[in-house]
């Protein structure tokens, strides 16, 4: 068994992606909405696949894609999208970064259930929700938009190629 270089692993995990997102047979709309609604739900902390796929069956989106748009923004966005969510968050609120990236900090490194109930934790726990709930916003519109166009290209393709195959016949 040989182990396989970065590159190679990378390729092999857009190949899966390609195959798993773009080969599902739906339209382009229900399966661009679902990896949006899954972007959104896998960028948010505390939420995950489950949640994806609950909301997919409720907007009636594709699940499949719901599920893989939240599995992979879980897994790759957590750490940028907490730095980011302090810094809109705060912006949003009209607070300073610094000190709401320092309440983060003192309120992780010295946890306890009891802290969330008080008063002063709120001005970090909003900022920071407000933040997260933007970015996930942007991301979902903005992956949502290129799996759209990408999944619309390639219906087109296969309608193309099946008319020509049908032709020939």
């Amino acid at each position: 068994m040989r182990k396989r270089s970065l590159p190679n692993k990378i390729k092999r995990l857009a190949k899966v992606v390609y195959l798993k997102l773009f080969r599902i047979n739906d339209s382009p709309l229900k399966i661009s909405l679902g990896f949006g609604l899954g972007v959104f739900v896998g960028v948010m902390p505390g939420i995950g696949p489950v949640i994806a796929l609950l909301l997919a069956f409720l907007f009636r989106v594709n699940r499949a894609s719901a599920l893989l748009g939240s599995i992979l923004f879980n897994t790759w966005v957590g750490f940028i999208a907490l730095l980011l969510s302090i810094k809109i968050g705060s912006v949003v609120m009209g607070l300073n970064y610094n000190d709401v990236y320092a309440g983060w900090n003192g309120l992780i490194k010295d946890f306890k259930w009891e802290k969330l109930f008080e008063v002063s934790v709120y001005d970090i726990l909003i900022p920071i929700g407000i933040g997260y709930l933007i970015i996930a916003f942007i991301f979902a519109v903005v992956v949502s938009i290129i799996v759209y166009m990408i999944a619309k290209r390639i219906n087109v393709n296969k309608i193309k190629s099946q008319m020509a195959a049908s032709a020939k016949k």
